[in-house]
């Protein structure tokens, strides 16, 4: 919880009553929570939603089982492991807690074959890059997918989803020394910036046709680059903004673009059915799995969002079991 804007030292772990499901919901024991950037920006100050100061609680994923359940609530159980599929009032509902109230609709079953840490950290990255490339871009085998920030979380998600669907995903990165670590994390080729041009290097791996579906969830000037090595019909996916720099309008290459929420999917009960069954079945081929990073206890929560600001986990999960 936290009273105030600021760094990691706004927040504390507070002792409240837990309070019963309404109709409709369901009361999550919380096993273990991701920390991600959304998360900071909100603890910050630096998100448009409305957050109510003081004691705002954050967090925005998360897994646990079903501790009890609200008048109206069929097909879950007490016991039943589930995975939080959105948390969009986490300034009242977040995860970084013991408990959480959430509508019944917002949980999944977690799949079999996670430990409780990935469990935490699967959903939001995984249901990003599926909900950008399958829903929006329609991704299909044999297609050439150009990935932005390819060592953050949703960046490491779109390589494994690319490839479970028969994809070939394109790595883009600032850093050759990463080339290594990105084709270990499943990148069909390595491009990097401070190495390559980019449009160049995805020609030379297109056969000189460009790629198929550019995932940019970067942003700014740099998204020029991408549109001259997208190939002309192609698909640009814009899902995020780590560049907070204006993004020129695409030009030049004639583009499909399209702007991603993932809040336009993970509020619908229909695309996340896909989308959880989606997920069960990579999990169960191995081909679906997120990289962790570390795990801190619900005290040293403070400690975990300072490592995660220092960048010192490197696009892999940083984790907080409580």
């Amino acid at each position: 919880m936290f009273d105030e804007f600021g760094g990691p030292d706004v927040m504390h772990v507070v002792e409240e009553p837990v309070v019963p499901p309404a109709t409709g919901e369901v009361r999550i024991r919380i096993e273990a929570f991701a920390v991600n950037p959304l998360d900071q920006m909100m603890r910050s100050g630096a998100v448009p939603a409305i957050v109510s100061l003081p004691h705002a609680r954050i967090g925005v994923e998360g897994t646990g089982f079903v501790d009890a359940l609200g008048p109206g609530v069929t097909g879950l159980k007490v016991g039943d492991p589930v995975i939080l599929t959105a948390v969009p009032d986490a300034s009242v509902r977040g995860s970084h807690a013991e408990y959480t109230t959430i509508p019944a609709s917002r949980v999944v079953a977690r799949p079999t074959g996670l430990t409780v840490a990935e469990a935490a950290a699967i959903w939001v990255a995984f249901s990003t890059a599926y909900g950008a490339l399958v829903e929006k871009a329609g991704m299909r085998p044999g297609d050439h997918v150009l990935v932005t920030a390819a060592s953050g979380g949703v960046g490491r998600a779109a390589m494994q989803i690319a490839n479970q669907i028969g994809a070939v995903p394109l790595a883009v990165t600032r850093h050759a020394a990463r080339q290594d670590d990105l084709i270990a994390a499943g990148a069909a080729a390595v491009i990097a910036t401070d190495r390559d041009d980019v449009a160049d290097a995805v020609r030379h791996h297109t056969g000189g046709s460009g790629a198929d579906i550019v995932l940019d969830v970067v942003m700014g000037p740099g998204q020029q680059e991408l549109v001259k090595a997208a190939r002309p019909g192609g698909t640009l996916v814009a899902a995020g903004f780590l560049d907070p720099r204006p993004t020129p309008f695409p030009a030049g290459t004639p583009l499909t673009v399209f702007s991603y929420r993932s809040f336009e999917h993970t509020l619908d009960a229909v695309v996340v059915k896909r989308m959880a069954a989606f997920l069960n079945a990579g999990v169960r081929l191995g081909a679906l799995r997120p990289a962790i990073d570390r795990v801190f206890a619900l005290d040293d929560v403070v400690e975990a969002h300072r490592h995660l600001e220092k960048g010192l986990h490197a696009g892999r999960k940083v984790v907080v079991t409580a």
